[in-house]
């Protein structure tokens, strides 16, 4: 079963426009799906369709049961007065994980996130990075076969981020269908597929392999861009876009196109 959504259009109570607009999206089991996109682009609109906690003013939405879908909100999902411990005991309890099988996920996930040694404390005085590790292990406690994260690794460190996305590329790898909002491009291009959102609408999507290797004409290297107005710094220098047939061939050194620079390609207009 393929979980997602086709043609997902949302208009918010007292909103003037639409929050999403005919937004479709596959969410395979096995794979991560990343969804990408700027402050107020729509990406905690399209996972709370996902998840059920909006209905959409039109489309459709195909998901497992209730007792199948795993969600961590951009709020962690966690509650501050129970410890890191009850809190794994309150979500077990609403999803009939019990005895061994619970010892067993709860050593797992602990160990897995750098909590091990954090379970007597409550969740309010975890630091916000250890807070969003403790959303992810109870989305992800009883096994959903549907697996929503909604910025999961937002404010946690760069070594504990990298734990993180192993937890949940194992996920996915033990049959998961895995969608994530994510603001690290790094983090997208390691996604099966993306979807790029602006404004609430798609503007580019796909397996990321394809997306990246699919930017038309060239992205060159250059210390001084010949037209700024397709042009983005990356670092110290500039990545230029060159569209087919542009007659500046000798100008800067070719590079292989990443996630960010096919986005900004497909924003300046080059895929319409």
């Amino acid at each position: 079963m393929i979980y997602g959504c086709r043609d997902l259009s949302v208009k918010l109570h007292g909103a003037p426009t639409l929050a999403l607009t005919e937004v479709s999206v596959q969410v395979p089991p096995g794979a991560v799906t990343a969804v990408v996109g700027g402050d107020g682009a729509g990406k905690s609109t399209l996972l709370r369709c996902l998840v059920g906690e909006i209905v959409p003013t039109d489309g459709v939405v195909q998901r497992p049961s209730k007792a199948e879908v795993g969600y961590m909100s951009s709020s962690s999902g966690t509650w501050s007065e129970l410890t890191v411990n009850e809190n794994i005991d309150f979500v077990a309890g609403a999803y009939g994980v019990r005895g061994q099988a619970l010892s067993m996920r709860r050593r797992q996930l602990l160990r897995g996130t750098g909590l091990d040694h954090a379970g007597s404390r409550l969740a309010g005085q975890l630091s916000g990075g250890m807070r969003r590790k403790l959303g992810f292990v109870l989305a992800s406690l009883h096994r959903p076969r549907l697996l929503v994260l909604d910025e999961p690794s937002t404010g946690v460190d760069p070594v504990s981020r990298v734990e993180l996305w192993r937890l949940i590329a194992e996920a996915a790898a033990d049959g998961a269908a895995v969608v994530m909002s994510t603001t690290y491009l790094d983090e997208a291009e390691r996604a099966s597929s993306i979807l790029v959102l602006d404004r609430g609408r798609a503007v580019l999507q796909g397996a990321t392999d394809e997306v990246m290797a699919s930017v038309p004409g060239r992205i060159v290297e250059v210390e001084i861009p010949s037209d700024r107005s397709r042009a983005w710094r990356r670092g110290r220098i500039f990545h230029q876009w060159l569209p087919a047939g542009a007659t500046e061939s000798g100008r800067g050194v070719r590079v292989t196109p990443d996630l960010e620079d096919a986005i900004i390609v497909e924003m300046l207009g080059a895929g319409r």
